[in-house]
């Protein structure tokens, strides 16, 4: 088992923040389906779908954030032990303010594509590009994306 350098961990403020507007807008979208005089039939369906769906959501996105991201010197994994992405497979880290890139954290850009995954809120997977970040502490994906820059120019990272 590889030694744990970096964990990003949801930020318990915006991990509520995030479930309370997700389930505050599903239920509107339910009371909505229920009580929308001129919406008709087909409005009424479309509110009660909507407002189901932004209630599953708000069940994955919760699910999700229980979870942690761990980087070890080959991978980057959550805390249920899914693959994220391995280290040598990372071509490119980005954190711009112009880059596609989840809120507080950055980009990879890896060689070769991976299987689309996401967990709300954590991090997303989608062919050759790997987000992560979202409603987690900008400080913690700062220092996980300057480790991987430093494991991509070859240096080698111990703590003691």
């Amino acid at each position: 088992m590889s030694e744990i350098l970096a964990v990003i961990t949801p930020s318990i403020p915006r991990r509520y923040m995030a479930l309370g507007i997700l389930w505050a807008l599903g239920a509107m979208l339910v009371y909505l389906g229920f009580t929308a005089p001129l919406a008709g039939v087909g409005g009424r369906v479309a509110f009660l779908g909507l407002g189901v769906a932004a209630m599953f959501f708000a069940e994955r996105l919760r699910r999700a954030t229980l979870l942690q991201i761990e980087m070890t010197d080959e991978e980057i994994r959550d805390t249920d032990g899914r693959l994220i992405c391995r280290l040598d497979n990372v071509k490119a880290v980005e954190r711009g303010m112009l880059a596609f890139k989840p809120s507080n954290g950055f980009l990879l850009t890896l060689h070769e594509p991976m299987e689309r995954a996401w967990a709300p809120g954590l991090w997303w997977r989608f062919g050759r590009k790997v987000g992560i970040g979202g409603i987690t502490p900008g400080s913690q994906g700062k220092f996980m994306a300057d480790l991987i820059a430093m494991k991509l120019k070859g240096h080698d990272i111990r703590f003691r």
